[in-house]
């Protein structure tokens, strides 16, 4: 349609697909919670994905994270351990002891802390991809929009 000034206007398509980015679900999976919904925790026990979320039931047990969150783990903790070891080693020259006493606690901590996040995060991605055993409920939500 022509308006007076010469410019063809058209109606908006009210059928546009709005997607979450991938980094929506990528955050959700890191802080534990169910990548569908974002209401429902992701984890049963510290490491272990529950089946399905509390909340709106969809299907977790499909993930197939394996090392890969120990390798990011390793790679993130191994970059700030080790960065952080030369810097007090070179500026400050402490005994041995004291790297140990440091550093020892410090990696385990860090660890500790991160394990759990990377690996609802790692779930999330699979959820989000739709591979292995999440191919179907990725069809279903491309099928209604989502």
């Amino acid at each position: 349609m022509k308006t007076s000034n010469g410019y063809i206007v058209q109606p908006m398509n009210t059928d546009i697909r709005t997607e979450k980015p991938l980094s929506h679900d990528l955050i959700l999976g890191f802080k534990g919670l169910c990548p569908s919904c974002g209401k429902g925790k992701m984890f049963g026990t510290f490491l272990k994905i529950s089946d399905h979320c509390p909340e709106c039931h969809e299907e977790l047990h499909h993930h197939r994270a394996d090392d890969l969150p120990a390798y990011y783990v390793i790679l993130i903790v191994g970059h700030i351990i080790v960065t952080a070891a030369l810097v007090v080693e070179t500026h400050f020259h402490p005994e041995y002891w004291v790297h140990m006493a440091l550093w020892l606690p410090l990696t385990v901590i860090l660890s500790l802390l991160l394990l759990q996040p990377i690996k609802g995060a790692v779930a999330a991605l699979q959820w989000r991809m739709g591979m292995h055993g999440f191919k179907k409920a990725k069809q279903l939500r491309d099928e209604k929009g989502y």
